[in-house]
């Protein structure tokens, strides 16, 4: 009987180190094993409407995910586990709530980006798609004023987006 209870503790010992869930705040469901680097090429702007900060912005955002949130390396060279480039598609304004006077009281600001996803170790997981983000803002406030705290907020939330769906494989 002790040789019995021996046995079975070490099976439950044996099985519960075999099968250890893994869980992330942050939703990256990354295996390291696999995946140890990244690289990003650049985002170039082939929006009609044109805000220059935007492309080092929205580039840096998405490194700064990537470091923060896993343990990727981030490399200069095409030659990585993964890769991410793309460009910004869309930079939009357009009238949204219309006042007493017909004329519209909120605008709306939409960046979109097109995200080509390359994955190396198992190209079936690759993407090429498109993300939108906006804010509405006053339309009694010139776009200049809010243009640099509107693009902050928008570009995070893509950044956020264009993470889950990729290197979080939501």
């Amino acid at each position: 009987m002790k040789r019995l209870l021996t046995l079975l503790a070490w099976l439950v010992l044996l099985v519960s180190q075999s099968c250890v869930p893994r869980y992330t705040l942050n939703g990256a469901s990354i295996d390291y094993s696999v995946y140890k680097t990244i690289s990003f090429g650049e985002f170039p702007i082939r929006a009609a409407l044109v805000y220059p900060p935007l492309q080092q912005l929205f580039e840096n955002r998405m490194i700064d995910m990537v470091e923060q949130q896993t343990r990727l390396r981030v490399l200069d060279n095409m030659n990585t586990d993964l890769r991410m480039e793309g460009e910004i598609t869309g930079y939009t304004l357009t009238p949204q709530a219309v006042g007493e006077d017909a004329y519209a009281s909120q605008t709306r600001l939409t960046i979109t980006v097109r995200v080509r996803y390359t994955n190396n170790r198992k190209p079936e997981l690759s993407s090429d798609k498109s993300f939108s983000a906006y804010r509405d803002f006053s339309s009694s406030e010139m776009l200049s004023d809010v243009q640099d705290e509107l693009c902050n907020q928008i570009t995070k939330d893509l950044a956020d987006l264009i993470f889950n769906a990729t290197i979080g494989d939501w």
